[in-house]
């Protein structure tokens, strides 16, 4: 495996440690990480994204969402199927009823701006939406002696 060495970048930025840290997370693997439940990531729009997750068995009472930061938390308890499968007997179980955390790292400005639970696929929708003093803007130039405008404010 090839690695890059990129601290040559960074003593010239300044505020940037959440990208460093998130490029040495993408460098390691680690095979232990959860792979339930499935998802997928959508590119909606330029300013919307969708998570949808497989969560067949669980309820929305089951399921938690939280954002905090930079951080959007999935987390679900298992449901209550435990009377559920004393009662029968169970040839086959393929039905994974465990609880779970997923936890997404999102970029600056993204939000929550809700989530649906149909049909066994729970859809996070995600806008981006950069405050108006961040967008970019066009600054008019002016002729004539900057210094005369001062002095006429």
């Amino acid at each position: 495996m090839r690695t890059f060495d990129l601290s040559p970048l960074f003593h010239t930025t300044v505020g940037f440690d959440r990208l460093n840290r998130m490029l040495d997370s993408v460098g390691r693997v680690d095979e232990r990480a959860p792979s339930y439940p499935p998802y997928d990531i959508e590119k909606v729009s330029d300013a919307a994204y969708r998570i949808t997750m497989a969560v067949a068995g669980f309820s929305e009472g089951d399921i938690e969402l939280s954002q905090h930061e930079n951080a959007l938390t999935i987390t679900a308890k298992a449901p209550k199927a435990e009377a559920e499968a004393e009662s029968a007997k169970m040839l086959h179980q393929g039905i994974a009823r465990r609880g779970f955390q997923r936890r997404f790292d999102l970029a600056d400005y993204i939000r929550v701006a809700g989530a649906r639970l149909e049909n066994g696929l729970l859809y996070v929708d995600l806008a981006r939406e950069v405050p108006e003093e961040l967008k970019p803007r066009r600054i008019e130039i002016q002729s004539g002696n900057v210094l005369e405008h001062k002095n006429a404010a």
